[in-house]
């Protein structure tokens, strides 16, 4: 045989291997996935993007995702994954909304990993319950739910201090009352579409049993 043609056979060879890595990579949706960038998404939070019609998310849920406003969910220390998952729901059906959704849907996904990286990333604030008339009654269903209405502890899913568990169940332990509330009552009147579970959940609950929950809820730390 020629031995001219083994450098040839050589880069052949080379050339195909490279071509196969390529190929490979183009088919793994995870190769050359960026990762995300808190001080990106901090940027994005905190400032917004005017030439977009981004409004600061500081603006509603507060310095480092610490809302002081009770309607407005806390967001700091929050899974990444399900604040992914809320602003990707919200570009939807099942969860729409008349501030979030036209925010949400104009954030590439790209956008939303970075903002979610940097608010899971700050401390949580604590809270507290508020009305020691229902704090027993709220105690009760967190830990053990209501067995005569199938209704299961909050804790299973939520944890005994509501930190939740990273890429399934989110951090609730410290939550405003009254944002709690006004989600029960989604998930019950099926406004809110994006959790089965919940819906569940919430259909067998009264207002006065969504109340108290919240409220002990809002003093987990």
């Amino acid at each position: 045989m020629n031995r001219a043609f083994f450098p040839i056979a050589k880069s052949l060879f080379a050339a195909m291997l490279a071509f196969a890595s390529v190929a490979h990579a183009a088919e793994d949706p995870k190769a050359g996935a960026a990762k995300a960038d808190p001080a990106k998404g901090e940027a994005l939070y905190t400032s917004g993007d005017a030439a977009r019609n981004i409004t600061a998310c500081v603006s509603c849920h507060g310095a480092a995702g610490a809302s002081t406003i009770s309607q407005n969910p806390k967001l700091a220390g929050q899974h990444s994954a399900y604040i992914h998952k809320q602003l990707t729901d919200f570009k939807g059906a099942d969860r729409s909304n008349p501030i979030m959704s036209p925010l949400a849907k104009v954030l590439t996904d790209d956008e939303m990993k970075n903002i979610a990286a940097y608010l899971e990333a700050q401390a949580p604030k604590p809270g507290a319950a508020k009305n020691k008339d229902t704090l027993a009654l709220g105690k009760r269903i967190y830990r053990a739910g209501i067995a005569e209405k199938n209704v299961p502890a909050c804790a299973a899913c939520h944890g005994p201090t509501g930190a939740g568990i990273p890429n399934q169940f989110p951090r609730i332990g410290g939550q405003h009352q009254d944002y709690t509330v006004a989600e029960l009552a989604n998930f019950d009147n099926r406004t809110r579409k994006n959790s089965p579970q919940m819906d569940a959940i919430a259909r067998r609950m009264s207002a006065d049993e969504m109340k108290a929950v919240a409220d002990y809820i809002a003093g987990l730390k």
